[in-house]
């Protein structure tokens, strides 16, 4: 969207540096990300025609898209039906559970509807990336719940996610760690496109930009850290992030550096777009999503069953103090955690000896999880404590 708004740029700042470093894990997921399946996606988008809000045409999408989740293998897609002049669209909301913080959400969203043209960059580039991205994750585990959010209305003046903030995070006091925002990134075809626009919160209110620019500055690192492409930091202003920022939530985004004149128009197709860029776009898009909802390797049959006889927890239940006991002597540090059932970190710590005890005397009688991190995997125990 972003047409209608005039605001000023803000130029390229320091970046600050937040210890993150490339994760070989992350980056063989990134190397099975295909051009094809992005081409191929822009391709049917495009087909589709305007999908202005009341339309045939972006009902058609919306099926698309829906039954795209549901043939990866999604089970939670829900339309959100929400109504205005225009008529009647749904919002598609699709959730991937973490295994750590399953009520805390990072939310990674786009807008599928168009106005005036078919909208093959804005914003189909964008609804192109978050699919290709959801294929990508479909079977990694996230510490953190992941929302993948296409919403409709957007052009109509973020009718869909004002509707979404309203009558679901408000009302259900949802916990966002962040919300990630892809509009337009597509390109421009007969540019040199080697740069994307990280955008960070300067509005009001003011009490959640600090976080905002330290996530912002995060994606520019993770972005250059796996794909190929330059970064540069701008505002955040005019697509649906703007209602999660009006309440108070964290925001980022991202958004093409040489930005297309035909959005709106009838010539915003796969011909005046770079596909290419798209590409290295969505590798960096996939990079940070995996930083932000803590994605970690999957242990095999045979290293659970290792790491499960390495490590004891006793007594279990307890109730003043737990000691932690490896079977062999470590020869590296293990991060350890322990998480309540609603997904809160109440103690944390990093477990250097071959027995340690940790007071427990604080802790309300509960079941949690004991979650031990050795390299980029992980191991969840249970906890009672009584």
């Amino acid at each position: 969207m972003k047409k209608f708004a005039i605001f000023c740029l803000v130029s390229v700042v320091s970046f600050s540096t937040y210890a993150q470093t490339f994760n070989s894990f992350y980056s063989t997921i990134l190397e099975n990300t295909s051009q094809t399946n992005i081409l191929n996606d822009l391709t049917t988008f495009e087909s589709f025609g305007i999908k202005n809000v009341g339309s045939t045409r972006l009902t058609d999408t919306e099926t698309w898209i829906t039954s795209r989740y549901q043939n990866l293998g999604y089970t939670d897609v829900v339309l959100q039906p929400f109504s205005y002049s225009a008529g009647t669209s749904n919002n598609i909301i699709v959730t991937k559970t973490g295994t750590v913080y399953p009520n805390t959400y990072l939310i990674i969203d786009g807008h599928y509807d168009t106005i005036n043209g078919a909208g093959t960059n804005d914003n189909g580039s964008g609804t192109v990336l978050i699919l290709e991205l959801a294929r990508l994750l479909k079977d990694i585990n996230t510490e953190y719940s992941i929302k993948f959010i296409h919403f409709s209305g957007e052009e109509d003046g973020l009718i869909g996610s004002n509707y979404y903030v309203n009558n679901t995070v408000i009302p259900q006091d949802l916990d966002i760690k962040l919300v990630l925002n892809i509009d337009e990134v597509g390109g421009l075809a007969g540019t040199n496109n080697n740069t994307i626009v990280c955008e960070r919160d300067l509005s009001s209110p003011s009490s959640n930009n600090a976080a905002s620019n330290a996530f912002t500055n995060d994606l520019a690192t993770l972005i250059e850290l796996y794909t190929n492409l330059n970064t540069e930091i701008s505002n955040a202003y005019a697509s649906d992030y703007i209602p999660f920022e009006n309440n108070g939530e964290i925001i980022t985004g991202l958004y093409e550096k040489n930005e297309t004149p035909y959005a709106h128009t009838a010539n915003d197709l796969l011909v005046n777009m770079d596909v290419p860029y798209l590409y290295e776009v969505t590798k960096g898009t996939i990079g940070a999503a995996l930083e932000f909802a803590v994605a970690y390797e999957t242990l095999s049959l045979e290293e659970a069953s290792n790491l499960d006889h390495l490590i004891r927890i006793s007594p279990n239940p307890s109730d003043n103090f737990l000691t932690i006991s490896f079977s062999k002597p470590l020869d590296q540090v293990v991060d350890f955690k322990i998480i309540d059932m609603l997904g809160k970190q109440v103690y944390k710590s990093t477990l250097r000896e071959q027995t340690q005890n940790i007071a427990i005397d604080n802790l309300v009688a509960a079941h949690y999880l004991g979650v031990f991190k050795i390299n980029n995997k992980r191991l969840i125990k249970k906890l009672i404590i009584e």
